[in-house]
């Protein structure tokens, strides 16, 4: 069973709606409101897979990644002390780059000093925090943070400025002649709180249909 967000999404789409004329008609046409969260124990396995699918396809990257599993397997399973004890030639020939190794090396260092929370402590932290915290680590920046914001944590009030999906759903939907800027998607997005996760999911599946 998969993990579902932790709001009343009934009230997040109403409370839309009763603010934003065009995106009530957006969620009008998309229906009901179905942002599925990704399955994960730790926030280690999280940002381990974020750093793994950079810059990657999919198909790709999910090799690779299930590649990379299997070596911490043979360590004792996914964590960062698994990480430690793998060999660099190991990870390599798995399919890391140079630079995705030093960034998983960061990453189980950035867990032992306690820069990465556990999950328990992750959901009594705040969104600013945990962008400050986790954009520590090499690779990591405010993008792969709010995508795990959102779908890891299942936090309902991320604004994601920096996808691309996001500007261009805006700019679609509300007829903008350029690509809007991210002050001018923060301004106009001060009515979708305390819901800009589920505004920003409507944007997303604005994109999906003809």
């Amino acid at each position: 069973m998969k993990p579902k967000a932790r709001f009343n999404s009934a009230e997040a789409v109403a409370h839309l709606r009763a603010n934003d004329e065009i995106l009530g008609a957006l969620i009008d046409r998309i229906g009901p409101f179905a942002m599925e969260l990704k399955p994960g124990r730790s926030l280690f396995e999280a940002l381990l897979q974020s750093i793994v699918y950079q810059q990657l396809n999919g198909k790709a990257a999910g090799t690779i990644h299930q590649r990379v599993l299997a070596e911490l397997e043979r360590h004792g399973g996914a964590t960062p002390e698994a990480l430690e004890r793998v060999a660099d030639a190991a990870l390599r020939g798995a399919g890391l780059s140079r630079n995705k190794l030093l960034a998983v090396r960061d990453l189980a260092a950035k867990c032992a000093d306690g820069t990465v929370p556990s999950l328990k402590e992750a959901h009594r932290l705040g969104d600013e925090e945990l962008v400050e915290r986790l954009t520590e680590i090499r690779g990591i920046g405010p993008w792969t943070v709010h995508m795990l914001l959102m779908f890891y944590l299942g936090r309902p009030d991320v604004m994601p400025t920096g996808d691309f999906g996001i500007r261009l759903g805006f700019k679609k939907l509300y007829r903008k002649r350029k690509d809007p800027a991210p002050e001018v998607l923060l301004k106009h997005a001060r009515r979708w709180r305390p819901y800009r996760s589920v505004a920003s999911w409507y944007l997303w599946r604005s994109l999906d249909g003809p």
